[in-house]
């Protein structure tokens, strides 16, 4: 199970945010994903929606020195928060900042990490009153998706299968041609010229064209 984000379409809305913090009833200043804008003001500004990207190789257990961190057989990363200890070493080797402490105050007073689960519980029996308290909803034993990815309006952020998502995303950037020129006048009131969607093997549809301003284009991909 992974994470992908497309920043073509994420719109800095914060509805990953809000859905996450309402559905997993997570601790004041505690919230597990956050967006993050990417060139903030700038020309080809982007904005990102950034939680526990459930590595493969995952540098907070590497450096946890209880072992509370474990992977399930989806791939997603858990910890227990029984055995936890609170000492902040997964905060400062995550490259995406997921662990954090759920109040501030003195060391002898950060209590147990918290993290992002990818709406899957913890190691407590599925759905659960105790895993519910101590690690929030989890979905994917309800035979759903992570809330943060379902109520994203505009399908940015997507979650599930690491093949599943890795497909779709890939057939979004063949659509798209040139990266962020997926949305226009040309592909909205021109269907079935030349360079239409759905005229295929017909040349580049004409919001493709290099040069063309009308999505006011960022920097291509090489």
């Amino acid at each position: 199970m992974k994470f992908i984000c497309d920043t073509e379409r994420c719109i800095d809305c914060m509805g990953c945010v809000t859905s996450c913090k309402n559905e997993n009833e997570t601790p004041w200043g505690v919230n597990r994903r956050r967006v993050v804008t990417i060139g903030d003001g700038e020309p080809g500004e982007k904005s990102i929606s950034v939680a526990c990207m459930h590595c493969t190789d995952a540098p907070c257990m590497a450096v946890c020195p209880v072992d509370c961190f474990y992977h399930t057989e989806d791939g997603v990363v858990l910890h227990d928060k029984d055995m936890c200890i609170g000492c902040g070493y997964c905060y400062y080797a995550c490259p995406f900042g997921a662990p954090q402490f759920p109040q501030t105050g003195a060391f002898n007073h950060r209590g147990k990490m918290d993290k992002c689960t990818f709406c899957a519980g913890g190691p407590e029996p599925d759905t659960s009153a105790d895993e519910f308290r101590k690690y929030g909803r989890n979905r994917l034993a309800e035979g759903k998706l992570p809330v943060c990815a379902e109520q994203c309006g505009t399908k940015a952020l997507l979650g599930g299968d690491a093949n599943v998502i890795a497909e779709i995303y890939k057939h979004r950037v063949e659509t798209r041609g040139y990266g962020p020129e997926l949305w226009g006048w040309d592909l909205a009131y021109n269907p079935g010229k030349r360079g239409s969607i759905t005229n295929k093997g017909d040349g580049p549809r004409e919001n493709q064209v290099p040069n063309d301003t009308q999505n006011k284009p960022g920097k291509l991909p090489t």
